[in-house]
């Protein structure tokens, strides 16, 4: 295999906006917006050169559906879970599950819903 088998990842929103500020907030970043007819997609950023995969946050009617307990859930890579943790109830979201250590040689890992009423979580390896 000569890439990381996930490619792209696609989350669900209801109001584009509100998920854009949440998600900006919590990791101190600037999605871009794109208006492509009923289809509206919030790029995350991308480093070409930098491992792991980048995707969206989408914004259709009759496409997708914010859920917190259907579906996949999705890990965000962070240096330290906390960090982004700290920010997630200040931008509106909910901590659903603490910092907690997964085993010593994988990491700790956390869980949020963000203000669409998705799951999401974090992975670091302190």
């Amino acid at each position: 295999m000569k890439n990381n088998m996930i490619g792209w990842v696609e989350i669900p929103v209801s109001d584009m906006d509100r998920a854009k500020k949440f998600y900006d907030t919590v990791f101190q970043i600037d999605i871009q917006v794109h208006n492509m007819g009923p289809l509206v997609m919030g790029w995350f950023p991308f480093a070409e050169d930098k491992p792991g995969s980048t995707g969206s946050l989408v914004l259709h009617k009759d496409w997708y559906k914010p859920s917190d307990s259907h579906g996949p859930l999705v890990y965000f890579s962070s240096a330290d879970v906390q960090q982004e943790l700290d920010r997630v109830e200040r931008a509106g979201g909910k901590i659903i599950n603490p910092k907690t250590l997964i085993k010593d040689d994988v990491g700790y890992m956390a869980v949020f819903r963000d203000t669409e009423g998705n799951r999401i979580a974090l992975h670091s390896r302190k």
